[in-house]
């Protein structure tokens, strides 16, 4: 699992003039909470956090604010509807050896049978694993399945230490039936278009 280092500093403004303000200032106003202890206002580094929550379920190691180095893990994250940008993050800290339940992606390899078409019905699964040991994503094998098949989240392999939150019974995939159209048959023959005929001309005299 991912582990990335990210400095913080304490946060001693608040309201939405504040937030505009550190966001000019490559900055992303953030909580983090957690383990009895009383919400933590911080400001974390924009372009530094941006990369990180490229990987799902990132832990992040906070330093830079009491209480020495924070292992968190994003819990909540806010960005604008239009440009995308980070508006807030919610940190929740964790401990070694923890369990914690997240969400993690669901990737399929390999081609179905001829025939087939594949159906991922969801997309993620929530799973219970140990916190500084969260599985990035589980894969699952699609090669050479045939039409009518599916996968349950029971049938993921999950990796050792990690415990299927999401209800067993729910569908993972379907394999349906390639759909063949149906096309009107075919005239006999095409009909050919006329040859143009032309009046002959008057002839002037």
């Amino acid at each position: 699992m991912s582990e990335v280092r990210i400095a913080a500093e304490p946060r001693t403004e608040f309201g939405k003039g504040a937030a505009r303000r550190a966001r000019r200032a490559g900055k992303v106003p953030a909580v983090l909470y957690g383990h009895g202890t009383q919400p933590r206002h911080i400001n974390l580094p924009g372009h530094d956090l941006m990369l990180a929550l490229k990987t799902p379920n990132v832990l992040l190691r906070v330093d830079g604010i009491e209480g020495g180095d924070n292992l968190a893990l994003p819990k909540s994250v806010q960005r604008d509807p239009i440009k995308g940008f980070l508006e807030h993050v919610d940190l929740l800290v964790v401990k070694k050896g923890e369990k914690v339940a997240v969400e993690i992606p669901v990737t399929t390899t390999g081609e179905v049978a001829p025939g087939g078409v594949l159906n991922q019905e969801l997309v993620q699964v929530e799973v219970q694993a140990e916190a500084t040991h969260i599985p990035e994503g589980v894969e699952v094998d699609v090669e050479g399945l045939e039409a009518g098949a599916h996968v349950t989240a029971g049938d993921l392999k999950l990796p050792t230490g990690t415990e299927l939150v999401t209800d067993a019974e729910t569908i993972i995939l379907t394999v349906a039936a390639e759909r063949v159209s149906e096309e009107a048959p075919a005239e006999a023959e095409a009909a050919e278009p006329a040859a143009e005929t032309e009046a002959p001309a008057e002839s002037a005299e």
